[in-house]
C-alpha cells in the first residue's frame, strides 16, 4: 500500500450515518505462529482528529509500531485486545479460538458495539452486527489501527516470553517458525506455549512429545472451572 493510499474512515462514516455509533475495527495477529497466543485487537476510532502513519502492522517496522501505539491509545474512544492460548488454539481449533478471542477482546471494552468491521472474508461473528472486508486492514483505518495495537500487545507477551523460554529466541521470531525457532525445536522439542496439535510437531523425531490429538479431548469441559 503506497502512502498516497493509506487506510481511510470511508466504512466507519457509512455505518455513522446509518446510526451505528460505536463502530468497532477488529483484526488478528499469531495465527500462523507456531508458539504463543492468537490475539484480536479491538479498536474504536473517534469521529472527528487522525493519527497519520496507521498502516498494517505487517508493513509497519517494530519501532514505528511501537510509536503508533502510543498515539492510537490517546486518540480512539477505547481499544482492547482479546487472546486464545496455545492450549485453547489446540484443543479448540484455530476457528473456534479466534472466536473465542475476539468475544474476549469486544467484552473487554467499555462500550457496546452497534457494528464490527472484519478484515477478510470470513464472517464468524454471529453475537453483534458485523460485515466482512477484504484487505481491510489496507483500507480501513480502525482495522489497521486494530491490527498495530494486537502486533504491539502480542509481541510484547512473545518478550516476555522469551525469558522463561530462552532457547526458542521468542524475542525475535514471536512465535513464528524462524530458523532458530526450528532448531530449538529439533533440540529440545516443544515448550508449554507451544501449539501442539500443529504439523510440526509431526516431525520432532528426536523428543518423545507426541501430536496433541484434538478428538480426545472433551471440550464441553474445557472452560467448565
Amino acid at each position: 500500500m503506497a502512502d498516497r493510499d493509506p487506510p481511510n474512515m470511508i466504512q466507519e462514516r457509512h455505518y455513522w450515518g446509518l446510526g451505528d455509533s460505536v463502530v468497532v475495527g477488529i483484526d488478528e495477529v499469531g495465527k500462523g505462529a507456531w508458539a504463543g497466543p492468537l490475539t484480536i485487537g479491538a479498536v474504536v476510532l473517534p469521529t472527528t482528529g487522525r493519527v497519520n502513519g496507521v498502516r498494517d502492522s505487517k508493513m509497519l517496522t517494530h519501532k514505528v509500531r511501537e510509536r503508533l501505539f502510543d498515539r492510537i491509545d490517546g486518540w480512539a474512544r477505547c481499544w482492547s485486545v482479546g487472546h486464545a492460548s496455545a492450549r485453547e488454539c489446540d484443543e479448540l481449533g484455530m476457528s473456534d479460538a479466534q472466536r473465542l478471542a475476539t468475544r474476549r477482546a469486544l467484552d473487554s471494552l467499555p462500550l457496546t458495539p452497534d457494528r464490527v468491521l472484519l478484515d477478510g472474508s470470513w464472517n464468524y461473528i454471529d453475537w453483534v452486527p458485523s460485515v466482512t472486508i477484504v484487505k481491510g486492514d489496507q483500507t480501513c483505518l480502525s482495522i489497521a489501527a486494530a491490527s498495530v495495537m494486537a502486533k504491539v500487545v502480542r509481541d510484547r507477551i512473545m518478550s516476555v516470553a522469551a525469558n522463561h523460554f530462552p532457547a526458542y529466541m521468542f524475542e525475535n521470531n514471536k512465535g513464528y517458525p524462524a530458523p532458530q525457532h526450528q532448531m530449538a525445536l529439533a533440540g529440545y522439542g516443544p515448550c508449554l506455549i507451544h501449539r501442539k496439535s500443529w504439523a510440526f510437531m509431526d516431525d520432532l523425531m528426536w523428543t518423545s512429545c507426541q501430536r496433541y490429538d484434538r478428538g480426545q479431548v472433551d471440550q464441553g469441559t474445557l472452560f467448565a472451572a
